[in-house]
């Protein structure tokens, strides 16, 4: 396997956990829609989550929330509309992001970031 998918794997695992962990029920994995994909969906509170993960070994080119951009943020907002209208969800909705930064002995830092972006309209 590429090393950068097992490293999104990897994170993607690390993040759910940390989701978990402070009381998010996972609602779905890697969720897709037509190009979109949706790491994680999970549910707190009455509010739908749709959290985008980043994995990276370096931040020479900017912090792994960095790479989520105005085109991966219109193409997750598409899927999320297809999937509050498949569930009838008619409650909150947030998008995050989950930014996992790792050095060379696999040590990482962690970090969620709540309502990271709004969807443009």
């Amino acid at each position: 396997m590429a090393q950068h998918l097992e490293l999104g794997r990897k994170g993607e695992q690390l993040a759910k956990t940390l989701l978990e962990n402070t009381g998010y029920e996972i609602l779905d994995e890697n969720w897709t829609h037509g190009k979109a994909e949706v790491d994680l969906i999970a549910y707190k509170d009455k509010v739908i989550i749709f959290a985008e993960v980043k994995a990276r070994t370096g931040n020479g080119f900017g912090e792994p929330e960095d790479f989520v951009d105005a085109r991966k943020q219109r193409l997750l907002v598409e899927a999320a509309d297809e999937y509050i209208y498949l569930m009838n969800h008619e409650g909150e909705v947030r998008f995050d992001i989950i930014s996992l930064l790792f050095d060379k002995n696999g040590n990482y830092k962690i970090k969620h970031i709540e309502d990271a972006f709004w969807p443009h309209t």
